[in-house]
């Protein structure tokens, strides 16, 4: 179980005391700092190949843009607008839910966010109170514990690992519950894994929640990034029953490679997302209205760009986890949804590679940024060490010589 939030020292007056201690506990995100120290290297003129973040590779389609451009023009984008978000998107959002999850819901339950960190944060804000307990289970993308720490929830921890395909059981679920207890969280398609839960999987883990009166925060951000036979899945599609207490949080971002667009959103009962569009009014106002009009043309549009870039995401998936595969020691399963790799490095640490013996997967992650210029995460950001995590939303070419030079370099573990 994570610790809960810090309390400040009360021997030092108020007004000696610099950062405070809710904000001061913050880490900052593992993910962007890698990203930053590979871009910074490449600005410098290193070949520094990057596989932090979860950023496709592909532009933003043209329609999407052109909508941007036109809504630049109007008048009508250059005042404020109402917090929770324009009123077309959101029924937008709606429509959009319903077409690709079949859960239907009406605009009213729809607040637009600031990309979907925001759309996290202002989901835990809205439902939990000091100490509640938030089950998480990890892998983890490394915004949730923080998100339910500033809120003053408690994450509390359920370890996975590739023998389970880093999926949590029911059972693991009920061993951590506590009176205490507010919400489960459940990711799938997952990041950083790349796990998809199974039709019957997810229902267990609803009919469970359902059974203790339980929260559930699902994060749809990857829905439609699943391969082969895998399925997405929306658990209060598959158990209506549950949709009362089930937060929905989702974005453009990934599917419509609309990362710094920043359009995320929040779904889920009316008297919640009344209270989150009340605290968003407060934090943010309205998300910027050119970025909204962009993401009314995305969701209402049709997938075709997203099934292109599904299919290169595909490609690379299977190419990236055959290459890792043949490094000895390291133990790659093959993700079904998202695009992410979690190896296991377990086998290479402590081994002697060009004079170092890396203790960590930390440790080993600075050795392979260090010797090859190539940037990965390891898996202490994400609560299960001896890992490593790379996006492959990277274009084919450098996907294949970041792993090549991977390759080259952990051949010579001794």
């Amino acid at each position: 179980m994570s610790a809960s939030t810090p309390q400040p020292d009360r021997s030092v007056r108020p007004a000696d005391r610099r950062v405070s201690a809710r904000i001061g506990a913050i880490a900052e995100s593992a993910t962007l700092a890698v990203d930053a120290k590979a871009k910074a290297l490449k600005a410098a003129g290193r070949p520094v190949i990057g596989f932090g973040a979860g950023e496709p590779d592909f532009p933003t389609p043209d329609y999407i843009v052109e909508a941007a451009v036109e809504a630049c023009r109007d008048p009508r984008n250059h005042r404020y607008t109402p917090a929770g978000g324009l009123p077309e998107l959101k029924e937008a959002i709606a429509a959009k839910t319903l077409r690709d999850s079949g859960y239907a819901v009406d605009a009213s339950q729809v607040l637009v966010t600031n990309g979907g960190k925001q759309a996290i944060y202002e989901a835990f804000a809205a439902i939990l109170d000091p100490g509640d307990e938030v089950i998480v289970p990890a892998p983890y993308w490394t915004t949730y514990p923080e998100s339910i720490q500033l809120t003053g929830g408690v994450p509390v921890e359920v370890v996975t690992d590739e023998t389970t395909g880093y999926k949590v059981s029911v059972e693991q679920l009920e061993a951590a519950r506590t009176e205490n207890t507010k919400v489960v969280l459940f990711v799938s398609p997952s990041n950083p894994t790349g796990a998809v839960y199974t039709r019957a999987e997810a229902e267990a883990i609803g009919r469970w929640a359902l059974e203790h009166g339980l929260w559930v925060l699902t994060d749809e951000i990857y829905e439609h990034l699943v391969y082969g036979d895998a399925e997405f899945v929306s658990l209060p599609a598959l158990l209506p029953e549950l949709a009362d207490k089930t937060v929905v949080v989702n974005g453009v971002a990934k599917t419509y490679a609309m990362t710094g667009w920043r359009v995320g959103w929040v779904i889920g009962p009316k008297d919640v997302i009344k209270a989150a569009t009340n605290l968003q009014s407060h934090a943010t106002s309205n998300v910027s209205n050119v970025a909204q009009r962009a993401a009314l043309a995305a969701v209402a549009g049709d997938l075709s760009a997203v099934h292109e870039m599904r299919t290169a995401f595909d490609r690379r998936r299977r190419t990236i986890v055959r290459m890792l595969n043949e490094i000895d020691g390291v133990l790659c399963p093959e993700p079904e949804g998202a695009f992410y790799v979690y190896p296991s490095v377990k086998a290479l640490l402590g081994k002697e590679i060009r004079g170092q013996r890396p203790q960590t997967s930390a440790e080993l992650a600075s050795l392979i940024l260090d010797e090859v210029e190539v940037a990965v995460v390891p898996g202490e950001a994400f609560g299960t060490p001896g890992y490593l995590r790379l996006s492959y939303a990277l274009g084919d070419a450098d996907l294949a010589e970041g792993v090549g030079r991977i390759q080259k370099l952990l051949a010579e573990a001794r």
